[in-house]
């Protein structure tokens, strides 16, 4: 006898993972524009913020 279908919880799992890919995809967006900014000011400026000690 197949499962009763619980389209109600397989409707918020299919929002879940389409929410999860927009947010991936917006973060690499924002890296990819962060890695342009920092390339168009110089290289200078980034390393030298890697270089500073973390506390």
């Amino acid at each position: 006898m197949p499962r009763k279908p619980n389209y109600n919880f397989e409707r918020s799992q299919r929002e879940k993972n389409k929410a999860a890919k927009k947010a991936e995809r917006l973060r690499l967006k924002a890296e990819k524009s962060e890695a342009r900014k920092a390339e168009a000011a110089g290289e200078g400026g980034a390393a030298a913020e890697s270089e500073s000690p973390q506390e």
